[in-house]
């Protein structure tokens, strides 16, 4: 059976961010993950952690000016020491916060920059964040989204991202797999899965459209989590999704596997 995290940027919105902590293990979650830690100190995050008796799963690297738009640095040419500057800080957040992994995310394809040079950027910030995280025994996931919902972000499909770690050829990075972001992009999710499942670090889940809760849209998630358990993944799966009236009104489908 899966084992879920709930996702505290997305769900128990209701509630201010310190509090959903709570309402996570209210709901039976032992997990959380969230996008960004980076707005509170990381000793009372730990402190929230310790007290709900929940284990801190994932979180991004620092992404750059996020409410200007910005979906990460990693691509950008120009700012690679303002990219070590993020990991070094990211790290101290996931020793202190015990968390397992951290996610980058690519980042949008700059107007007017020659892409191989986009690439290479990427290629020598991934190198980096890899071998800095590896020292403290911390993995690194690379997630690629749809681009639909976001224009320009440089990596959209599985291939593609699978393509780059190829080339980026460090033995501690994987995929961080979301099934919203792929069944937009490409489908397949169940075979995909099933031949990617020794290269994946983490998986995130949302039903399309609309990206709410499983049961809300095309997605079959029950076959989709028997082939998960199938291919023998042994991580966890985030519910990173909007909630389409209130996260516990939504809650319903996590039932079976509680």
């Amino acid at each position: 059976m899966p084992k879920f995290s709930a996702n505290l940027t997305m769900l128990f919105n209701e509630v201010d961010f310190l509090d959903r902590f709570q309402k996570a293990a209210e709901q039976g979650f032992s997990a959380v993950e969230f996008m960004f830690p980076y707005a509170w100190p990381a000793d009372e995050l730990a402190e929230r952690l310790q007290r709900y008796g929940l284990q801190q799963i994932l979180h991004n690297l620092p992404a750059g000016d996020w409410a200007a738009g910005e979906r990460g640095i990693a691509c950008l040419p120009g700012r690679e020491l303002e990219f070590q500057d993020g990991v070094e800080k990211a790290l101290q957040y996931a020793k202190a916060l015990q968390c397992p992994v951290l996610n980058c995310l690519a980042g949008l394809v700059p107007p007017g920059v020659d892409r191989d040079k986009v690439r290479q950027t990427l290629v020598t910030n991934l190198r980096f964040a890899a071998d800095t995280l590896a020292r403290e025994g911390i993995g690194l996931v690379v997630e690629p989204l749809n681009d639909k919902d976001i224009p320009g972000f440089l990596l959209t499909t599985s291939a593609a991202t699978m393509d780059l770690l190829d080339e980026v050829g460090h033995a501690s990075i994987r995929l961080q797999y979301d099934i919203y972001h792929m069944q937009r992009m490409e489908g397949d999710l169940i075979n995909t899965i099933r031949r990617l499942i020794d290269r994946i670090g983490h998986i995130q889940l949302a039903d399309n459209p609309g990206r709410h809760e499983p049961g809300t849209g095309e997605i079959h998630f029950p076959n989709l989590f028997k082939a998960i358990d199938q291919a023998g993944y042994q991580g966890w799966v985030g519910c990173e999704y909007i909630p389409a009236v209130t996260t516990e009104a939504g809650l319903a489908w996590l039932a079976p596997y509680r």
